[in-house]
Order: structure tokens, then sequence, then C-alpha cells
């Protein structure tokens, strides 16, 4: 029998239990706890079962929420699982990591007045339920296939592609530069927003569904793009953004100023029990220091957050627009108020103070101006307003731009666009080069998982179709031939 839907007129909207701020503070533990079953399927029922589900148009995947939320409240969790798994490689980690507040949960239509209904707390139930039943399964192709794909870059992207090209029979390769598989969701994304075990288990279902992983290879150093197109039958370029953007002003150069993925990898690092001599001899341990992040997407959420719980002494983020502008997910940022971090709206460098290390940051107040060609208000220093704060460990979370790949491949023919990223048509996600195609952020520029897991799947059905031309193109010509 059908449960009750639109409950959303009777029942509040409740998130999973939330862990007191003074006890996340002290370990790297996820900020909910688990949703109960009761709990979850009253949850799911508050859905409107609306006629247009704007939760799913916003989706970058297009998730069938509607449909998973009432199955979730029927207590049909398995089938529930096969509907948002059917559209998503990775629903319980984009349950954790996804700005739900922009996407889905933003856009759903009770939103005013009612509040959403909890769609990423119950993405993350169904998928996490499904593990613990063990209904996933790693990628089980009906036959095998003879051709093969090259993957460089093992991130969501990545596992995403490998996964849809695996299922379709296709030997399925992945070349990534580190020693662990996950890319930014093992190295930039601290523990208690996604624990590397829930990784883990993504990469052993790949594994075990027969995709090989090549850790420890960088294209362009151990092997070349070349080589990688002569070895497959088609390449897939996946390596993300990590080029750090930096600022200039006076006294960047002095010591204990750090990127943002340098200070972040160092964390993970040591949390996987690595041994990390930048963080075991204090330079990138954050632990009784003042510290000041500079940036104000979830790169800088995550700093100031990591920072809290490795014991820094102050913790303040930087941001030269105010709240209402900041890119980063508000929930993120309301974690971090609640931990103890001190926002500092309208607020940009001018200088860093210090001799041989930093010791301060000297700020300006900003003024938002008229909108650029982006829509956004231009910051403009307010003469005078200059100010310091104390500071012994400066991060910089500027954002990424992607690397120069056409020097690192070594292949000038490969066309970028004037923003750095790669070149690519976006109805096959092939690049310049015939047979390599380009997804995530490489293409994007600096985006979001969902995007890349997007991309991903995309790109799979594409490259399914370029290597079937042109097996049907041989065929033929074997065919005259004889």
């Amino acid at each position: 029998m059908g449960a009750d839907m639109l409950k959303f007129v009777t029942l509040a909207q409740k998130h999973p239990e939330k862990r007191a701020p003074a006890l996340r503070r002290r370990d790297w533990g996820e900020v909910y706890d688990d949703f109960r079953h009761e709990a979850a399927a009253d949850q799911a029922a508050r859905c409107s079962q609306c006629g247009v589900p704007f939760c799913q148009i916003h989706c970058p995947v297009s998730n069938n929420i509607p449909d998973w939320l009432m199955l979730t409240a029927e207590g049909r969790l398995e089938e529930a699982y096969e509907i948002s798994s059917a559209t998503n490689n990775m629903p319980e980690i984009c349950g954790r990591i996804c700005p739900q507040d922009r996407l889905c949960e933003g856009n759903c239509v009770i939103e005013k007045g009612f509040s959403s209904v909890t769609i990423g707390a119950v993405e993350r139930y169904i998928t996490d339920t499904a593990f613990n039943n063990g209904w996933v399964q790693p990628p089980r192709p009906r036959a095998e296939r003879p051709q093969s794909v090259g993957v460089v870059g093992a991130g969501p992207g990545g596992m995403t592609v490998a996964e849809e090209l695996r299922r379709l029979g296709y030997q399925v390769h992945i070349y990534d530069r580190y020693d662990r598989v996950g890319g930014l969701l093992i190295y930039g994304i601290p523990n208690f927003k996604l624990e590397k075990s829930i990784v883990q288990r993504r990469a052993d279902l790949l594994i075990d569904g027969g995709v090989s992983f090549h850790l420890n290879v960088e294209v362009g150093r151990d092997v070349s793009l070349a080589e990688l197109r002569e070895r497959h039958d088609a390449v897939v370029i996946a390596t993300g953004a990590y080029k750090a953007r930096d600022m200039s002003v006076p006294g960047i150069g002095l010591g204990n100023i750090f990127q943002a993925m340098d200070y972040l990898t160092a964390s993970n690092r040591k949390g996987l029990g690595d041994a990390v001599p930048a963080f075991d001899d204090g330079t990138l341990d954050a632990r009784r220091k003042d510290v000041v992040v500079v940036g104000g997407g979830d790169t800088a959420m995550d700093c100031v957050r990591t920072a809290v719980r490795q014991g820094a002494r102050s913790v303040r983020c930087l941001y030269r627009r105010d709240r209402i502008n900041m890119p980063g997910s508000m929930q993120e940022v309301r974690h971090a108020e609640e931990e103890g971090v001190e926002f500092v709206w309208l607020s940009q460098p001018e200088a860093v103070l210090g001799d041989s290390d930093v010791e301060g940051v000297r700020a300006v107040r900003i003024h938002l101006g008229v909108a650029d060609a982006s829509g956004r208000q231009t910051p403009q220093p307010i003469p005078g307003s200059s100010y310091s704060i104390d500071a012994d460990l400066l991060i910089k979370a500027l954002g990424f731009d992607p690397e120069d790949l056409p020097a690192l491949f070594d292949e000038p023919a490969l066309k970028t666009t004037r923003w750095g990223t790669l070149l690519i048509d976006w109805g096959t996600m092939m690049t310049s080069l015939d047979g390599v195609f380009a997804i995530g952020d490489i293409v994007r520029g600096a985006s979001l998982v969902v995007w890349a897991i997007k991309d991903g799947r995309d790109a799979a059905a594409s490259i399914h179709r370029y290597i079937g031309a042109n097996a049907a193109e041989s065929d033929a010509l074997r065919e005259a031939a004889a």
C-alpha cells in the first residue's frame, strides 16, 4: 500500500541529529548522525510529488528524486536505491558533499514557508542502507569487449566513466599520479564531510568489477599521451583543475603561507596514516596558531574547519564579499560558525606582515560597487579603512585553474579555451584529438563533484558510440577488401 505523501503541511523539516559543536571540534567524525528508518521515511513523505519536480530539473544528473522519496516513504528501500543509482554513480557521496541548498533542496517547490524536503540526507541514507544490505554490486558486463579505454585521473569523473564503460564490457585502465584512488575526494575533502572509507568502498567496487588501476603513474612523465592513444581505443582526460590561484600583495613570500590544497592534503594524508614531514614538524599543523584563511568557497570552509580540529588558537576567514555573495555552501558556513570560526566579511588582504614568517595580515574594508559582466558586484577598497589581525599561519583558498595540459602532455595539438580549460565538442565530449575525450573540471573549470559525474556518464555513452562506429567502419573495410 502506498505511503501518505505531502506531509510537509503537518510535519516539520528535520535533518538527522547534528552532533554538538563542542564534540565536533575534537574529532573528525561527520556532522550528522545517520537517519533512523522511521525518520527517513517520514521526511521523505514530506515530498509534494509535484507535477514539475524542480529538484530534479536543478540536479546536474537529473536524479528521479520524487520517485525515490516515495519509495523510501513506503519502505521499499532496495527499489529506491535502484532508482537513485540509475542516474548517479555516487549518490552516498553527493548526499554528503553536494550543496543541496543551491541545487535540489534550494529549488524544492515547498521550500517557501514550509522548508524543503531533506533530499541530501535521504539520498545518503538510501545508499548507505544499500551497502549495508549488500545491494551495491560491482559493474558486471553481460559480455566482454576487446576494446580498451584509458582514463587519466582517478577522481570522481574518472571513476564514473570507468564504471559506465566497464558495465558495457570495455577493458578500462585508470592512470593516476597519486597513490590512492579518489582524487579530490581523498586528498581535498576532510573526513568530517566525507569519510575516506566511503570513497575506498567505491574504488573497491571498481577493482572487483575488473577496472585496472595504475597508480603513481603521471601522464607526461611516466607515460605519454601519445603512448596511451596507441595502447587504447579511446582515452579520457579527467585530471581535474588543481593549479592554485595566488594573490599578489607585499609580504606574500614570507614563511608559513600555504596554498589550501597543500594544507588539506597534508591533513588528509596524516588522517590516512601516512608520514607527512611538513605536518609532523608542525609546519602545516594549525595547533596553537592564529590561522587566517583567505577565500569564500567550499575549499576555504574545509580549511577553516580543519584548523579548528587541529587545535588552532583562533581561526578567521577573510572574504572580500558579504555572506549573501559567498560562493560556498551556506550550510558549511553555519557549521563553521558553530565550531568557532570568525568570518570577516567585506575585507581583503593588502599586505602580509612579518620578518621571515607571517605574523599578521593588514586588510582593507571593501564596498561592493556596481555589477561586473558576470553580474556580481565589484569589490572596491574603502580608502583609510585598513586594519591588522594576527596570523602565524596564512592559507590561500582562492580557487583553482587548469594546468597547461598541452605542455605537460607534450601535445600542442590539444586545444584549449581562453580560460585554459580543454576545448571539447560538448555534443561528444571529444577534444581536438581524435579519440581523446575530456570531462570534469579540466573542461568546466573548478566545479562540483556532481558535474564530474554527469560528464563521466555522458562521455561513456559518447565513447561507446565512437568505438562502435570505428568497429563498424573497420568491418566494412575488411569486407570490401575481401
